[in-house]
């Protein structure tokens, strides 16, 4: 086993700090080697707000991985999310100088740089533009221009940035601990990588992460990735409505979201109760069924319904024909698939991290699908490994193809 095959992927989430050894192989395929995580503590919605705190859990995590893989952590690639990042679609195109006539790879840079030739806030720093298609003289459905004769190239690409400082604080908080960030990943990338299809990207589909502090999504029509974003809403926020509304502890809310919360309304007998038992500094309560799936549900309808407004103003929904892929941890709550179809009018499916190998559990929890994705990211840069993380940052642009 070759140590350039080995990857690890970080992702620093609000409710968990996961990070996954896997192994890249040849056919494409990932063996996991070892999952290591711990509780999130100094991270809210996705982003660090306690920087030593935080350092702290990174640490766990990654000493956990060690122990569980045989492998020492050198780098990582790291998943970051936040309600700050956002996205666009923009177009480059350059005209072919009038001496000759077959577009080469200088045009095909060009057109990259014209691209880029665009305002974001000050503050903020390109993650990722991502090829989305090629047009020569008007001609669309071009895989690969270099070669072919033209006056005219055209680029389109989806265009990812968020807060440069909210980004850095997370890269230098794990540098602090010891592995080197080899990039920074936006998690629904990282997530579609492993829960989408070839197949699926191209009838189109909807990629919904669903964590503790955020709700990542990401769009592909035709094939190509078309929008992508961040709710700042996640299943920490349904845990809290739990705690006010019934009046226990956040960690008793948690625990009965998990083990007994449901998002379908009118299924409980009337009358049912379930029962906390009684703990050192717990007195013990017995709360409705029925209120306890009233509070997830309006809570969970809440963040879909606004993810649905965001989708349609792009237009995108009516193109999905294979509809909409849940993942993440809240994913896992009885019945999101059946109210997110209700909702989207389309078929829903709950999904975890597909052509991988090694711990079942690992890639069949939909908790690790943005982790085990960083590592898929990270095999299909391999041909062209990226120039390294601060020469990317000062170009402030990452160029990735359309298999993403």
């Amino acid at each position: 086993m070759g140590k350039d095959h080995i990857v690890v992927g970080l992702e620093i989430g609000t409710s968990k700090i996961c990070a996954v050894v896997g192994e890249t192989r040849s056919d494409g395929t990932i063996r996991i080697l070892g999952v290591g995580h711990a509780p999130s503590r100094g991270v809210r919605k996705g982003e660090i707000v306690d920087f030593e705190t935080a350092g702290k859990c990174i640490r766990e995590a990654l000493v956990d991985a060690e122990e569980k893989s045989d492998v020492m952590i050198g780098s990582v690639y790291l998943g970051v999310t936040g309600g700050h990042i956002e996205s666009f679609n923009n177009r480059g195109a350059i005209n072919i100088p009038e001496e000759r006539d077959e577009i080469c790879e200088e045009d095909f840079e060009d057109v990259q740089t014209s691209a880029r030739e665009v305002s974001i806030p000050s503050q903020n720093m390109f993650v990722h533009s991502i090829l989305q298609h090629y047009y020569i003289d008007g001609q669309d459905g071009v895989l690969n221009p270099i070669g072919m004769l033209g006056r005219k190239l055209e680029a389109d690409f989806h265009i990812i940035h968020g807060v440069a400082n909210r980004i850095k604080n997370s890269i230098r908080c794990v540098k602090e601990v010891g592995p080197e960030v080899l990039d920074v990943v936006y998690n629904p990338l990282a997530a579609a990588q492993v829960v989408l299809d070839q197949n699926q990207k191209s009838l189109g589909a909807l990629v919904v992460d669903m964590g503790g502090g955020t709700t990542d999504y990401i769009v592909y029509v035709d094939g190509a990735l078309k929008q992508s974003g961040s709710l700042s809403i996640g299943g920490d926020h349904m845990t809290n409505d739990i705690s006010l509304g019934l009046r226990i502890p956040m960690a008793k809310a948690e625990k009965l979201k998990i083990e007994e919360g449901s998002v379908l309304l009118g299924l409980a007998h009337p009358g049912e109760m379930i029962v906390l038992k009684d703990e050192t500094g717990f007195a013990g309560k017995e709360v409705e069924r029925e209120m306890l799936n009233t509070i997830v549900h309006c809570r969970a309808r809440e963040t879909l319904e606004l993810l649905k407004r965001r989708l349609d103003e792009e237009g995108h929904l009516p193109y999905l024909g294979a509809g909409i892929m849940l993942t993440g941890g809240c994913s896992l709550l009885r019945g999101i698939d059946q109210l997110a179809e209700e909702i989207f009018g389309m078929p829903a499916h709950l999904t975890h991290a597909h052509a991988v190998s090694g711990l079942t559990s690992a890639f069949e929890n939909p908790q690790f699908s943005a982790a085990i994705g960083l590592i898929k990211y990270a095999e299909a840069m391999q041909p062209e490994r990226p120039k390294g993380l601060f020469r990317r940052m000062l170009t402030k642009f990452s160029f990735l193809w359309m298999w993403f």
